[in-house]
């Protein structure tokens, strides 16, 4: 019994006396973003699978890398660079969002991607980035047509074990070339060895593997070549 009237008051949570709580829409709100990164997600899984069905040589994969594999992807890249970031074989932009969430500035980052209808997807998510559709194999023919002579990284998920060694070999020295000393070509594979050997690279370079990302579905490496000069 309080004091004065003699009433008893009701002290029970708001939530509970007045009806849903804030809380109680916050937590339905944070349900209704979760189920749309689901579904989004999903629908990413297909067309990548899609894709795959149609043309596996130019797509590689049948689901976009997961976020340990895309991070540790872009964990190097020199984000205080003016030169521009160059992504190859972007797809849905798993590792695009993972670039920009390292700090690449989106005005400074440009995705090579051969397939019109993830340009066309690409240029929806991410409208600050240059999408180029273009070949990623003829890289500096592709780059010089948009006025880029010089590049600070490439991060890559071509599938480059798809391709002759003789390819592997002139796309990655190629990029090397365009970079200063220290610059990275980032390819990730599923593979137990490298796309491109050491000896196979321009005198001097180094290259460097990590360990097996296991969170990532089929597990796989991240394979850096570096330029030195």
């Amino acid at each position: 019994m309080g004091e004065g009237d003699g009433k008893f008051k009701d002290e029970r949570p708001s939530e509970e006396v007045g009806g849903p709580s804030k809380h109680c829409s916050m937590n339905h709100s944070g349900q209704n973003h979760r189920r749309d990164r689901l579904l989004a997600g999903l629908k990413d899984d297909a067309r990548f699978l899609k894709n795959w069905a149609s043309k596996p040589l130019t797509t590689g994969a049948v689901s976009p890398s997961g976020k340990a594999l895309t991070e540790r992807m872009a964990e190097t890249v020199d984000i205080q660079s003016d030169l521009p970031v160059i992504e190859l074989g972007p797809g849905t932009g798993a590792v695009t969002k993972a670039l920009l969430k390292r700090g690449v500035r989106p005005q400074n980052l440009f995705c090579v991607e051969f397939n019109p209808d993830f340009c066309a997807l690409l240029r929806n998510r991410f409208p600050e980035v240059h999408i180029l559709q273009g070949d990623a194999y003829a890289l500096k023919k592709t780059l010089i047509d948009h006025g880029i002579e010089r590049v600070s990284s490439v991060v890559s998920s071509l599938p480059l074990f798809t391709r002759p060694v003789a390819d592997r070999i002139k796309l990655i020295n190629s990029a090397l070339s365009l970079m200063p000393n220290g610059g990275e070509f980032i390819q990730f594979s599923y593979a137990l060895v490298p796309p491109v050997k050491t000896q196979e690279l321009p005198a001097g370079s180094e290259l460097t593997g990590s360990p097996w990302i296991m969170l990532n579905l089929p597990p796989a490496r991240v394979w850096r070549y570096k330029a030195t000069r």
